[in-house]
């Protein structure tokens, strides 16, 4: 659910969480039931110093390995093994 602000004419700014559905209906003062107007203003994006990667003016460096690691299974180089021959030799 977001949360809007609105702003009542007698006690000032509030807070409300509303449904999607409900953004377009008429929001009462919690304090004083008068009718509030909606407030628009910018989201709310924390930008604190662990939440953003940081950036540098450089390119990182980054090494590769060594030597590239052998397959852990040879292939096998004699055609098609899977295949069963039906060769008139073998019947």
């Amino acid at each position: 659910m977001p949360l809007y602000e609105f702003r009542c004419d007698t006690c000032g700014e509030f807070e409300a969480l509303r449904a999607l559905a409900e953004f377009d209906n008429p929001m009462y003062c919690p304090t004083c039931n008068a009718i509030a107007q909606r407030i628009f203003c910018a989201p709310n994006i924390n930008l604190n110093a662990g939440s953003l990667p940081r950036s540098s003016p450089e390119p990182r460096l980054v090494k590769q390995k060594s030597s590239p690691a052998s397959p852990r299974y040879q292939s096998i180089k004699s055609g098609r093994p899977w295949a069963i021959s039906h060769s008139p030799e073998r019947l």
